[in-house]
């Protein structure tokens, strides 16, 4: 029973943060995220957020302007211009996401990093959570 109990905890957790979201209005923390995709120019910065919008893995994608950047890579410090994608979507999508990102992107190993949307104003977060699908 205990150990039911403890495999049973996170399951039981969610389905009560959902209920108590449900009832008061209030926003769960990490629910939502935003993925930070480097790109090697605009054009293919602005092929991958199409392809993500067309998949529905996100609400929102913003190409920000080229910026240097300097990397170890296979031993060598590198330096180039780069442009990033900020990707908003839900957190449960993030997988799916970095999947599909990794199977269309040029790079070896493309950067597809994620952090939670802790707080923010709530209006955007419920159009985040309308405009992509659940699983």
């Amino acid at each position: 029973v205990v150990i039911l109990s403890l495999l049973m905890y996170p399951v039981l957790r969610s389905l009560a943060l959902q209920l108590h979201s449900a009832i008061t209005g209030s926003y769960i923390s990490g629910t939502h995220s935003i993925a930070f995709i480097n790109c090697l120019n605009e054009q293919i910065a602005k092929d991958i957020a199409r392809a993500i919008m067309d998949k529905k893995l996100a609400a929102y994608v913003n190409i920000l302007p080229k910026s240097l950047a300097l990397y170890f890579w296979k031993g060598e410090l590198e330096e180039s211009t780069e442009v990033l994608l900020l990707v908003k979507t839900r957190t449960s999508k993030i997988e799916e996401l970095s999947n599909y990102v990794r199977s269309i992107h040029p790079f070896e190993i493309p950067e597809i990093i994620s952090l939670p949307i802790d707080q923010g104003n709530p209006l955007y977060l419920k159009w985040i959570e309308e405009s992509v699908p659940r699983d």
